[in-house]
């Protein structure tokens, strides 16, 4: 395992996208420790993708005109659901407010499927880590399922660290956000136009 597989993985990790956005607006809404559990359910959504792309079957998404819109417009429906129930307050965004000011605790549940589903209703993951992984394996390795293994392995905990390290930063100013209504309410409308630009950016989506 190279620095050059390290740099590149860090570099996708860090960039802004579907996964990083819920765990961001997760710290904000419900804290550190349920941020936590997002970025896991991050992790884990994208555990099927690294799979395919391992046995090879995303190839099929690439090939297959249909596969691939199927994969795509569920994602795309989902984002904007997201979208509207984070706007309508009925979403995994939502913040349940008890009597005495405190927010209620929800679901880790919740969080970990909403999570996992952002992440595994994407096909563009499982032909880019087709695209990506292989080309950090030896030319000379006898056995390739190793070094792909022990790549994905590597590259799902950075997920993991960094999208923490995104919940900790959002946790931080959190009591600052939920005592201000105007800036909640602002902060709700800026994540679902959010979830809105990452749909149309998967709608426009092409093998």
């Amino acid at each position: 395992m190279g620095v050059e597989f390290l740099i590149t993985a860090f570099i996708i990790v860090v960039a802004p996208g579907t996964g990083a956005v819920y765990t961001v607006g997760t710290g904000l809404t419900r804290g550190f420790r349920m941020s936590v559990v997002a970025a896991f359910g991050c992790t884990l959504g994208i555990v099927p993708h690294l799979a395919a792309a391992i046995a090879g079957l995303a190839a099929v998404l690439h090939t297959s005109a249909v596969a691939f819109a199927s994969f795509k417009w569920a994602g795309v429906c989902y984002l904007l659901y997201l979208a509207w129930a984070t706007l309508r307050e009925k979403g995994a965004m939502r913040i349940d407010v008890q009597d005495g000011g405190e927010p209620q605790e929800r679901s880790s549940a919740q969080v970990t499927w909403t999570a996992i589903l952002i992440n595994f209703l994407n096909p563009k993951l499982s032909m880019f880590f087709l695209a990506f992984l292989p080309q950090f394996v030896p030319a000379d390795s006898a056995h390739s399922l190793v070094p792909m293994l022990e790549l994905s392995a590597v590259f799902m905990a950075m997920t993991f660290v960094v999208f923490v390290v995104y919940g900790a930063f959002a946790a931080g100013v959190r009591d600052r956000i939920i005592s201000r209504p105007k800036v909640l309410a602002w902060m709700r409308r800026t994540f679902a136009v959010a979830f809105v630009g990452l749909g149309l950016k998967l709608a426009d989506a092409s093998r």
